[in-house]
């Protein structure tokens, strides 16, 4: 199994109540959308398998360990097999593509190759091939800050393509993305993991894309998992409870009425 949380709570500083009572488990390969309304506790849960934050209860373990009962080393050894995908990549703004996407290897090399590789890019061949799959190989030896916001998550996407991740965590991971190149982007990053055999966990603002690219879904509400379904068992009815009180997007009178399946819940 490669994810497993046991009865896990999370209470942030502030005193707010994250997460309670979360069971879930996810094993090798699976490919899981958490879906929810803002606010829900799906970046929380992201962070927590992340090991960014610590359970305040419950069990966690990752990739056949329990991270907090792990000494720091073997803690950040853990660490470097966890591919993060951010919503905003934390990208410095001078900094090559070239540079940032081979950083995702800097846990698996010995800090002088890392420097090294600062200096002089070391596998150029292997960055242009990860690039290539989001169609930004021309993008190799850009500076981040001259990319849009778009072309800077694909950029974080190729980071962890390049990094061959076990575990691949992203949040949002193509809210900067028009709907038709997100649903290309997603459907790169879903037939990598497919094909290596990766797991992955990807929370997602719309439904839509969720529901396309995910063989199982997980609903997030209130800090608690309201549902975990195969992608074709999720109804409606499902989705209406989960959003209640959410303000949705209506269709104007003269556009047609969208596939009861396909629900795009807009980013808040």
């Amino acid at each position: 199994m490669t994810v497993r949380l046991t009865g896990v709570g999370l209470t942030h500083a502030n005193g707010r109540r994250a997460l309670q009572d979360v069971d879930l488990s996810v094993g090798r390969g699976e490919r899981l959308a958490i879906i929810g309304p803002s606010g829900a506790g799906k970046t929380t849960l992201l962070r927590l398998l992340a090991t960014s934050l610590q359970p305040g209860e419950g069990r966690l373990e990752l990739l056949g360990a329990e991270p907090w009962h792990l000494a720091a080393g073997a803690r950040r050894r853990l660490r470097a097999r966890l591919g993060l995908i951010h919503q905003s990549p934390p990208l410095p703004p001078r900094q090559r593509v070239v540079a940032a996407v081979s950083a995702g290897r800097l846990g698996q090399w010995p800090l002088w190759k890392g420097l090294l590789n600062l200096v002089h890019p070391l596998d150029t061949g292997g960055v242009r091939d990860a690039l290539a799959r989001l169609d930004l190989a021309d993008k190799l030896f850009e500076r981040c800050d001259q990319l849009s916001g778009g072309q800077l998550q694909r950029v974080g996407i190729a980071r962890v393509l390049y990094q061959q991740a076990e575990l691949i965590l992203a949040d949002e991971p193509v809210s900067a993305m028009d709907p038709v190149l997100a649903g290309h982007t997603l459907g790169v990053l879903t037939r990598e993991a497919e094909a290596r055999g990766v797991t992955l966990l990807a929370s997602l603002h719309a439904v839509d894309l969720a529901l396309n690219h995910f063989p199982r879904i997980v609903g997030v509400r209130d800090g608690r998992i309201a549902f975990d379904l195969p992608a074709h068992e999720v109804t409606p009815q499902a989705l209406d409870a989960l959003y209640a009180n959410e303000q949705l997007d209506q269709p104007s009178p003269a556009s047609p009425a969208p596939a009861p399946q396909i629900v795009t819940i807009p980013r808040c």
